[in-house]
């Protein structure tokens, strides 16, 4: 594993630990505020039970003072009825004195209901304060608690940024460029290569990138452009690496037109050739194997494509006959896909059968 590559795999722990200190840090007032919103809860209770108590005692004034009243008008109408010189004015005394009684009557009945709810009320407030002042002494250690846990994070965080930089300035700048790219978008800049899946996202690996990953060439992953790493104390031993077609010494040459499959293509890797015979000359074309994409132009030489491209044919596998060259013309700089999926199941069957070793019979 290149030193890159091992700073590249320390910088993204250090970028995850910053990232959880940063959250943390940024959730703890939102914790505090919490905390606080349900004190003032149980503050508010404790005002309501409070302002109860209050309203009671202010109606039970209103009504005793309601009745002293009354009593001040009984004994005035006792008085004035000793005076009276007619019956009808007894009468119409004696009916003041019995509404004015009626009347106390009525607020001593709401006295009493009073009274009957003043100990529930009590109670109540008593409750109250007893969990405000729980919940206060629970509010002020978790408020420490979050505050030296905030103090203890920061630290934490400018130790981590000081390592970050320190790694950071031991990369390649061009692959710190690229790992921050990529990091922003996807979280992580770098991903482990395992069973030829990036283990990113979980995309299979052709291969020859996997080879190439696992000789310790930096690469980038072609579906979410995550720089690979390949870690051998992780692999299973039942892997290895996947074998290619370079094996296979040349290339076997039969008829006047076909395909050829090249794992290893110059710096290109793998690609489909076109190869035709005509009048004693011959044509190449060639196409990338993943895209379909023709690669430069249409190379002519004269003799036998067998001998006047021996290089380009390399270690290749045979596929199918290649079509005629309108055909190859009229589809232009990019093969068909139903062309491409064809020369894909070719090169599958084209491939080796794993052998297995033959079961004994338990003896």
């Amino acid at each position: 594993m290149s030193p890159d590559i091992e700073n590249l795999m320390k910088l993204q722990d250090a970028d995850k630990e910053i990232r959880r200190l940063q959250e943390e840090i940024a959730a703890l007032p939102k914790r505090v505020a919490e905390i606080e919103q349900k004190l003032a809860g149980h503050k508010a209770a404790l005002e309501a039970a409070k302002t109860a108590v209050k309203g009671d005692e202010a109606d039970r004034r209103k009504y005793e003072t309601a009745i002293q009243d009354l009593k001040g008008k009984i004994t005035k109408y006792r008085d004035q009825s000793l005076e009276v010189k007619t019956n009808d004015q007894y009468k119409a005394l004696m009916h003041e004195i019995q509404f004015a009684e009626q009347d106390i009557r009525t607020n001593e009945d709401k006295i009493l209901d009073l009274m009957v709810n003043v100990e529930a009320r009590e109670q109540k407030v008593k409750v109250a304060e007893a969990e405000l002042k729980t919940e206060s002494a629970e509010v002020e250690k978790e408020k420490n608690e979050a505050r030296e846990r905030t103090a203890e994070d920061q630290k934490l965080l400018a130790d981590w940024a000081a390592k970050r930089e320190a790694i950071r300035g031991a990369i390649d700048p061009d692959l710190i460029r690229h790992y921050e790219r990529v990091m922003k978008f996807r979280g992580t800049g770098i991903a482990e290569v395992r069973d030829q899946k990036c283990l990113g996202c979980q995309t299979l690996l052709r291969p020859q990138t996997y080879n190439e990953v696992r000789s310790g060439k930096t690469i980038e992953c072609e579906s979410c452009q995550r720089l690979l790493y390949f870690d051998p104390k992780r692999e299973d031993p039942a892997n290895k690496p996947v074998p290619t077609a370079k094996k296979r010494a040349k290339a076997k040459v039969v008829g006047g037109r076909s395909w050829f499959y090249r794992p290893d293509f110059d710096e290109v890797g793998e690609v489909f050739l076109a190869l035709a015979n005509s009048e004693m000359r011959s044509s190449c074309r060639v196409y990338d194997a993943h895209s379909g994409r023709k690669i430069g132009i249409t190379r002519n030489r004269e003799g036998d494509f067998a001998t006047a491209f021996a290089h380009e044919l390399g270690a290749g596998i045979q596929l199918r006959p290649a079509p005629s060259d309108k055909a190859l013309d009229d589809w232009g700089d990019e093969l068909p896909s139903v062309i491409l999926d064809e020369l894909h199941a070719d090169v599958k069957s084209a491939q080796p059968a794993p052998t297995t070793e033959p079961q004994t019979a338990a003896s």
